[in-house]
Formats: C-alpha cells, structure tokens, sequence
C-alpha cells in the first residue's frame, strides 16, 4: 500500500471516530481552518525549492551528537525529511515509509535524516517507536525550518484543540513557541543546491518515498558522468 493509501485511511479513520482520540466537530472544524489558511496563506510559495542552495545546519541527533550537513555531503547527497513530532500519528507513517527504503537511499550513497522541533528525548522515542535505522535530529525552535523558509505558528484556538488531545508542544519541544514546520522533503546534491523538494501545508498529504529513488539515480549519473 502507497503512503498516501495509508494516511487517507488513517484520517477517514479519526475524522469519522474509529481511532483511540475521537476529536468532536468543533476540534475538527478548528483543524481544518487552520490548515485550510495555511495552504491560503502561500506560504509554501515562499519554501526553497529544487534549484536553490540548501542553507548549511548543524544539529544534535537523538544522542547528542553534532551532525552537520557539510560533513554529510561530503559522502553523498542527502534526503531531508521535516516533520511535525513524535506525537502525530501522519508523521509516524511517513517515517516507516521512510525507513522502508531507506536500504535503497543508502545504496545510493545518500543520508537520509529526518528534522524536527521535538527534544532529543522524544526523538530517541520516535526513532524506537517507529524502528528507524536514521537519525532523528532536533531543530530547537524550528530555526533550521525557517531557513528553508518552512517554520509556522500555531493559531491560538488550534493550540487549544492540541492541548485537549495531550499535545503540549511548548513541552514537546521545549519551547514557548508554538511553532512547527511544514511537512516537507529534500534531495539535497553534493554541490549544496536542492535537486528535489516537496512541500505540502496540508499535513495529510505526504509524496510516496519511491519518488526520491530516481532524483538520486539521476544524481549518480551526474557525478559518474
């Protein structure tokens, strides 16, 4: 089954109550006004897309380790994932999807990592829930997210429907803020310039991961050429 098979599922599932958390309809319409602004705002328009240069990051894996992505180009291109946190049950599905070819990524010669907000506690818990053999690199504040031009915040009544359903963010990241990053994706080449990007506001919609295999087979030919 596609990726986007399962997250349509997945969502008829919770908007129709056949999930643990059953939202009521004022939680549903709070949702879908949010996003719905979002996607009208354009600010995916303004997101850094295939042909720019990737701003370099340096960021701490689930263990604290410094991972920089000039180090990470200096073997291969890399696959980027930025993703809203370990509580979002659509990023989850987009991580095991992720991970599915990941052996594929990697004989490749690409790095796939994944960018998110959440603290490093709940990054090892997202990388051990979803048993990932990639790391999980937390972005304090989203600052890396908005260099790529993908950090936004929370509405005030959205932030409210999170706290009914458990999701404090402000303690999921460690951060007052309220801020996430749109769902998104990147093929980032060896030379630093974008050879792929997908961005969608609407963070039910996700690209399947078999469409990264032939940006990066495309990016082979070009260096063995």
């Amino acid at each position: 089954m596609r990726l986007q098979d399962k997250l349509d599922a997945l969502r008829e599932a919770f908007e129709n109550g056949r999930f643990p958390l059953v939202p009521n309809r004022d939680q549903l319409d709070t949702m879908r006004r949010a996003t719905q602004a979002l996607v009208d705002g354009g600010q995916v328009d303004r997101a850094l897309k295939a042909g720019d240069v990737a701003p370099e990051f340096t960021l701490r894996d689930a263990d604290g380790n410094d991972v920089s992505s000039r180090s990470l180009l200096g073997r291969g291109p890399i696959v980027a994932t930025f993703y809203r946190g370990v509580w979002c049950p659509y990023c989850n599905y987009d991580l095991q999807a992720l991970e599915e070819v990941r052996p594929e990524i990697e004989a490749r010669g690409a790095s796939l990592v994944a960018i998110s907000p959440q603290t490093q506690a709940n990054s090892r818990k997202s990388q051990r829930d979803n048993k990932l053999g990639f790391p999980i690199l937390s972005d304090p504040g989203a600052a890396v997210a908005s260099r790529f031009g993908l950090r936004f915040a929370l509405p005030d009544d959205l932030m409210e429907v999170y706290r009914q359903f458990g999701n404090d963010l402000a303690r999921i990241n460690d951060d007052p803020a309220w801020v996430l990053p749109m769902p998104a994706r990147y093929v980032i080449a060896t030379d630093g310039v974008i050879a792929y990007a997908e961005v969608n506001p609407d963070y039910t919609r996700r690209p399947d991961p078999s469409e990264l295999l032939p940006v990066l087979d495309r990016l082979r030919v070009g260096v063995t050429a």
